[in-house]
């Protein structure tokens, strides 16, 4: 029998090649095909459909999209489709569904009434042959391989690189990637293969192993990693993790903070990591206990999970990496099996 977290630990040590596998031209350019016919088509605003860890890549992906592309771009809501029959004039959108799987029905049902209404629609996913690549007028696959945990870490990180390789392409106009934007993005595997080296993550599971409940903060680009640190915290260690934008939080969940709860705070060095300031300065006066996620210490926090300085753009790839180390390391440490959670399976069908 494997030994507990084997999996979920190779899983995650996998994600610098997978950065270097998309980067590799055959990737590259069936996501520039892609990319061109996107900035051909032109379309005015981009929905976006997905569900648990693929929805904070989508949620990533709409920050983009609405900074880079000019493009208004928000998340669908399946059961609106789905459950209530509605059919939404999405005639001049672009539909993008997000899923790792491509398995999930309601998702292949949104892209099928959006295509029918003339969206031009999209899968991303790390299945080619999924019904929801089937469903969509264009695919692209995110190349992560077979993923051996139940908990998605490496088909996460892969979304979140072609969903930036993709708005990149249509922010080109060509589909092409800018000679400057590639040498940026080839850093990645080392940069990732630097922070997995960092054992912090691994040590801190020992301190908040009795923990009760935590919280998870940032803003911008940081946010949709705070997201996706509170649900691997949830689906491995069972543990009640809230996450919440840094402006969010001090409209009242602020209160809730004390020393006894943990917040991990993603403190980048750019805009995103600027506007947590304030929050960070709430939180000390509340005495929380803070863990900051970021390339500099932040006063007033107890300990830094050390993430390469790079561009705002790219810190996503980056600073998940930790926290799902920290979320390994946490449920085994609380004694239970990250690589199967109870009650859960890789692909979850929803109507």
């Amino acid at each position: 029998m494997a030994q507990r977290g084997t999996g979920m630990a190779a899983d995650i040590a996998e994600q610098p090649e997978v950065y270097a596998t998309l980067l590799e031209p055959a990737h590259a350019g069936a996501i520039a095909q892609v990319a061109k016919v996107i900035a051909e088509r032109r379309p005015q605003h981009v929905v976006f459909t997905a569900r648990g860890t693929s929805d904070h890549a989508a949620l990533y992906a709409a920050y983009l999209t609405e900074i880079r592309l000019g493009l208004p771009a928000g998340l669908a809501s399946p059961s609106a489709i789905t459950v209530f029959g509605a059919r939404p004039d999405l005639s001049h959108a672009l539909v993008i569904g997000v899923s790792q799987s491509g398995g999930s029905p309601d998702l292949a049902e949104v892209l099928r009434v959006a295509r029918e209404s003339g969206a031009l629609t999209l899968a991303v996913t790390n299945n080619p042959e999924s019904v929801l690549a089937q469903t969509a007028e264009l695919s692209v696959d995110v190349a992560a391989g077979h993923e051996r945990a139940v908990a998605a870490t490496k088909t996460y990180t892969a979304e979140l690189m072609a969903l930036l390789m993709l708005i990149e392409g249509v922010r080109a106009g060509d589909g092409v990637l800018p000679a400057d934007e590639h040498a940026a993005l080839a850093k990645l595997p080392e940069l990732a293969t630097r922070t997995l080296a960092d054992t912090t993550a691994t040590e801190l599971a020992a301190r908040y192993r009795f923990a009760a409940r935590m919280v998870t903060t940032g803003r911008g680009y940081a946010y949709p990693s705070a997201r996706e640190a509170a649900l691997k915290l949830m689906e491995t260690s069972y543990l009640p993790a809230l996450a919440f934008s840094g402006a969010d939080l001090l409209h009242g969940p602020l209160a809730m903070t004390d020393p006894d709860v943990p917040v991990l705070a993603m403190v980048g060095a750019g805009l995103g990591g600027q506007a947590m300031r304030e929050v960070l300065a709430r939180l000390d006066e509340r005495r929380a206990d803070v863990v900051a996620v970021g390339s500099e210490a932040v006063p007033g926090a107890k300990a830094l999970l050390t993430v390469p300085s790079t561009d705002e753009r790219y810190a996503p790839l980056l600073e998940i990496l930790p926290l799902q180390q920290l979320a390994l390391s946490l449920a085994l440490a609380r004694g239970e099996d990250p690589d199967a959670p109870r009650g859960l399976k890789k692909v979850t069908a929803t109507l």
